[in-house]
């Protein structure tokens, strides 16, 4: 896998995930309690042995680019990175990145400098745990020139993705943008071609692009450069590419799920919490998930009870309940609070007794979650300040609504409480 130069797409400015993206790239959004949503493929790549890694984005990089410079310093006897590339401006390209494609393209003078032999193309937004030496593998032995990852999907999902119809080889003979009706039922496939069993093909006979792709490099160059009005790769540059060049397809039959919107970035983070095994798990051994290391003391549990739920390092929880829940980093918690279905991302800081007695005095609301409050099935972002008796339930079942005056939003119903937020004693959401 060292002659492999792996390409993570930071995406646009992640406005189906925003308010978590209104400060921050989508790449950089906290995962899991401690986590970023960059260190998953970042983590699959130097666990396949893939230490070549570039990172693009064009939207609030600041974070993202501290945070990778933090967690991935690779030893000086490797020629391993993970380096940010961020859009820029340039005389022979004036305009910021237009698609996935498209940013690719634009740094493809960079990209060819090395002396690699394929291009591993990632997105930044999945949660999943892979193998890409067995994906890049299967890409060497079929002679392909492209192999896309897909999943296997029944009936009921497949109108909400870009479906394939391959050959008896495996070969990608036709694409779909979410069919529905006949031309759903005209993109069945046997997937026992790839390897599945069939029982479960039979439940499962349609194949989805999980926008992971493998390119030759040269195949790649070719194709961005003879098709400059070509921005995005899985609607433009790899369908129109089937016809000419050999584009595979390779079985990923394990957990993987789109996490680029609210309620499914919701859901993955509290099915984390289930049990006794959760879908995704970060306790593996032999794959672990990389992050920064923050040499924080260890969470202190105050006469709390904690049922069904992660929490990070460096939490101080009073005397409060939580259950089914995920709590970030540095979270404090203070008595008599209740936290059900919710996430929270904690904080970049601490607050000392001194600091939060001098903040109560002045009349502005600690670092934390006040006592007596109410939390349920919500996001509360980062460095957030919630005041004493406040209660975040959306009583109302309100769908979609932007109080970004006031501190939150609500996404699919579910209460968005906004990065650095102050929300006073006494609030009701």
């Amino acid at each position: 896998m060292k002659r492999v130069l792996g390409i993570i797409l930071g995406g646009g400015a992640g406005t189906r995930l925003y308010p978590l993206t209104k400060l921050r790239a989508k790449p950089a959004v906290p995962l899991a309690g401690k986590y970023r949503l960059i260190d998953i493929p970042v983590s699959n790549c130097i666990n396949s042995d893939i230490e070549k890694i570039y990172v693009l984005t064009q939207f609030n990089s600041a974070s993202l680019n501290r945070h990778i410079t933090r967690a991935y310093n690779f030893s000086s006897f490797s020629d391993g990175f993970v380096e940010v590339l961020a859009a820029q401006q340039t005389p022979e390209n004036p305009n910021w990145f237009q698609g996935t494609a498209d940013a690719v393209r634009k740094y493809l003078w960079l990209l060819q400098e090395w002396d690699v032999d394929e291009y591993l193309i990632l997105s930044g937004d999945h949660l999943y745990r892979m193998d890409y030496s067995k994906f890049i593998q299967h890409h060497r032995e079929t002679g392909a020139d492209v192999t896309l990852s897909v999943i296997p999907v029944d009936a009921k999902k497949a109108s909400s993705f870009g479906l394939m119809k391959i050959d008896d080889t495996g070969r990608i003979i036709d694409f779909s943008e979410k069919p529905k009706g006949d031309d759903l039922n005209k993109m069945q496939v046997d997937t026992t071609t790839l390897g599945l069993p069939p029982e479960q093909a039979k439940e499962m006979p349609y194949i989805a692009s999980m926008g992971i792709y493998v390119f030759k490099k040269e195949v790649l160059a070719k194709l961005l450069r003879d098709s400059p009005d070509q921005t995005d790769f899985g609607k433009e540059i790899i369908p129109n590419s089937a016809k000419d060049y050999r584009v595979q397809a390779y079985l990923f039959n394990d957990y993987w799920e789109d996490i680029g919107t609210i309620e499914a970035f919701y859901e993955a983070n509290l099915a984390l919490t289930q049990q006794p095994q959760p879908p995704f798990s970060f306790y593996n051994k032999n794959a672990p998930i990389y992050t920064r290391a923050r040499h924080l003391p260890p969470s202190k549990l105050l006469n709390s009870q904690i049922t069904e739920s992660i929490v990070g390092e460096g939490c101080i929880l009073k005397e409060c309940q939580i259950s089914h829940s995920v709590l970030g980093i540095r979270s404090r918690v203070e008595a008599g609070c209740v936290i059900e279905n919710s996430m929270v991302a904690g904080a970049d800081f601490y607050e000392d007794f001194a600091e939060r007695q001098l903040v109560s005095q002045e009349g502005t609301v600690p670092l934390g979650i006040g006592s007596n409050t109410t939390i349920r099935r919500a996001i509360i972002d980062k460095n957030t300040r919630i005041g004493n008796n406040v209660v975040i339930t959306n009583k109302e079942n309100v769908e979609e609504a932007e109080r970004e005056d006031e501190g939150f939003y609500i996404r699919n119903g579910i209460v968005v409480v906004l990065k650095n937020a102050v929300i006073p004693d006494g609030t009701v959401i």
